[in-house]
């Protein structure tokens, strides 16, 4: 299994040691491996993100698997330009199993008992039921305000929850607090970098099932972004190995009451601005502070793309009006969907330079949004417009 690296001092460590931060306070990639896929071998593989096995760190474990990935993608009846990618399907219905089946994998060939995570819900769930699959004790630490569904959903799968007052960051703060412990694997969805290679087969799954060619646009939601991060490997391997020409144009999606990274592009600068979070109906892209923005303004750049923001009122008529095209998603979900219909429809801030570069962008012959949560489990889940 390769070890990891300090994106900043380079200095390398063991990936059993468990360790999730660099000693510098560098955030940690994984060392490079050589991540080509089989192209030939794909068609007789399982339908699952396990078919990519040349690009992931290590091998399945068939105790631990879910049959997770390969998702539909499917065509928007509202958005004719668009795709759909349908994450909300995987076992515990949402992208985050993706990331979670490879942490818990990782922590079993390690031998690791006890594993703890933060999450504002959907990495909880994942995590929850994934080393509750493995044998290995799970806590998972979440804001006092997250979903009853989403909690009721950890505890099924046996985690123990731990509710902090306050915000996101709040719950962050206290994690980190908790974490380090000996023989305990912080589980981040955000400082692990395994969980990042286990979200690329998002954006393998896109090319495989777009015919072996990606779209001109990718829209992501995007808060700590492990998604966005996610793609971009993929994008890049992708185009290293030879298997796709070019790479996409990332367009990342922010809530306008939560948009550190949208007013980062917008000022040039290649740090998250310091924002207060607000209330939005958007929770698990409420991140006021992302540990990999650095990272993630890089990457966005690096593909030519930007980040714009929708709010509340745009999100909740996305999810309506993908609730009328048979999907129901939580609101977080919907915010790349009110992306391109904004772009479709010009009503968008039409003097925001984001949002001029987003709108030719999302207006593209071939864009995939990304719909990575199920409805059930957000707030006021009974109606689609809550």
């Amino acid at each position: 299994m390769p070890d990891l690296v300090c994106s900043d001092c380079g200095t390398i460590y063991p990936v059993e040691s468990l360790v999730w931060l660099c000693s510098c306070g560098g955030m940690l990639d994984v060392v490079a491996f050589d991540a080509d896929v089989d192209a030939a071998a794909l068609p007789g593989r399982a339908p699952s993100l396990w078919r990519y096995a040349e690009a992931l760190p290590m091998a399945a474990d068939p105790t631990i698997t879910l049959g997770e990935g390969f998702s539909p993608l499917v065509p928007s009846s509202a958005l004719p330009n668009a795709q759909l990618k349908l994450d909300f399907l995987l076992p515990t219905l949402s992208f985050k199993d993706r990331g979670a089946v490879v942490l818990a994998t990782l922590a079993k060939r390690l031998n690791v008992r006890s594993a703890m995570v933060d999450s504002s819900g959907n990495a909880g769930t994942a995590m929850a039921a994934y080393f509750g699959r493995s044998g290995i004790d799970c806590t998972v630490y979440v804001p006092e305000s997250t979903s009853p569904g989403k909690l009721a959903q950890m505890r099924a799968h046996g985690a123990t929850v731990e509710l902090v007052p306050g915000s996101r960051a709040d719950t962050s703060v206290a994690a980190l607090e908790a974490a380090g412990r000996p023989g305990v694997l912080y589980a981040s969805h955000v400082y692990h970098p395994y969980f990042l290679h286990g979200v690329k087969t998002y954006g393998y799954e896109i090319w495989e099932q777009r015919g072996r060619v990606l779209p001109e646009t990718v829209v992501v939601p995007v808060g700590n972004g492990t998604m966005l991060l996610g793609c971009y490997l993929a994008f890049s391997e992708l185009v290293a190995a030879g298997l796709a020409e070019r790479m996409p144009r990332i367009v990342a999606v922010q809530a306008s009451a939560c948009a550190p990274l949208e007013q980062a592009v917008a000022q040039g600068l290649d740090s998250p601005v310091a924002v207060d979070v607000a209330g939005t109906i958007a929770e698990g892209i409420a991140i006021a502070a992302p540990p990999r923005g650095r990272q993630i303004l890089a990457a966005v750049r690096a593909t030519g793309g930007t980040i714009v923001s929708v709010t509340d009122r745009q999100t909740a008529a996305a999810r309506q009006e993908l609730a009328d095209e048979g999907l129901f998603v939580e609101p977080t979900s919907a915010v790349c969907f009110a992306a391109v219909r904004a772009a479709v429809d010009s009503t968008f801030d039409s003097a925001s330079h984001t949002w001029a570069v987003a709108a030719s962008l999302l207006a593209a012959e071939s864009v995939v949004v990304p719909l990575c949560g199920a409805g059930l489990k957000s707030p006021g889940s009974t109606t689609a417009n809550s």
